[in-house]
This record gives C-alpha cells, structure tokens and sequence, in this order.
C-alpha cells in the first residue's frame, strides 16, 4: 500500500529526517500545529509503514569499534514471475548486508555490508552471496572514508545550516 503524504505530513518527515529527536513541542511549534496533531500524524505515519524507525547517524571512525564496510555491485539473472524481488529478499536477510538497493545501468543489485573483519567480509562474498545460483559476478567496493551520509557532514565544514525559530 502506498501513501501520498499531505503537505503537513511531507514538512513533519522532513523535519524528523533532519533530527528525529526533536522534543514534540518543538516540533508543533515549527510547524504551527498543536502538539496532538503532531502525535496524531506521526502515529499515523507509522501504522502506514512511512516511518519505519529513528536512528541516528554515527561517526563510527570516532570509536573503537572495529568494522570494515564495503559496496558490492551484484549482477543477477531474475527469477521468472519475481523479477529481483526474490533474489533481493535472499540477500538482504543476511546478517551482514545493510542496505539492498535495484539499480539501473551495468549491475542490478547495489548492496552496503559491514562486517567485522575484511576476512570475515571476504568469507560473506565467497561462500554465501557469490554461491547464490541467480547470482552472476559481483564487484566488492571497500568504503576507506566517508565524508557525508544521510546528509550529515563527518568532518569539516558542519556549520548548523538551520533556521532559528522564535516561539
């Protein structure tokens, strides 16, 4: 079931993918509703599958954790009466894929994985994503840096480019 946001809901979203731990009357305030309608439609965005969940975004170079992430760019061969939905579903229940994604142009699957290790991320490649029978070449891509994600800047220049609101 797909959902078309009102335009309410389309500056909440946006809001709460900017900080989604912005205090709900704060968020009433900047959108000029009161703080039930700000509930009510966040609720309502969840029981429709538009917010899935909140999280954060973590500078993990920052801390001890010991991690290696990788891009794999997956050729397939899609199954008959599924497309790539069932070969996507395969792979992104594995532990170590974090994002599953069908592209156009040279390959059909774009994945991110994490795994604790570059041996632990090569034995994920080898012996459970390449063996996969609709599976046909791979090409792993290993994440040295990351600069942005999600729109949040790592390093440099992180001014806060938001408007001030007066209450």
């Amino acid at each position: 079931m797909q959902t078309n946001p009102n335009p309410f809901q389309m500056e909440l979203l946006t809001l709460l993918s900017q900080d989604c731990r912005l205090p709900l009357e704060k968020l009433a305030a900047m959108l000029g509703r009161s703080m039930e309608d700000v509930v009510q439609e966040i609720e309502t965005l969840e029981k429709n599958g538009v917010i899935l969940r909140y999280s954060p975004v973590i500078n993990w170079d920052r801390t001890d954790r010991e991690r290696v992430e990788a891009m794999i760019e997956v050729r397939v061969t899609p199954q008959r009466d599924q497309g790539f939905d069932a070969i996507a579903k395969r792979i992104y229940r594995f532990d170590e894929v974090k994002s599953v994604y069908l592209m156009s142009g040279a390959y059909d699957l774009l994945l991110l994985v994490e795994a604790h290790s570059l041996k632990e991320l090569a034995y994920f490649v080898s012996t459970k994503l390449s063996t996969l029978e609709t599976v046909t070449g791979t090409a792993t891509h290993f994440v040295l840096k990351r600069y942005k994600s999600d729109g949040v800047i790592f390093e440099g220049d992180r001014d806060d480019k938001r408007l001030a609101v007066m209450a």
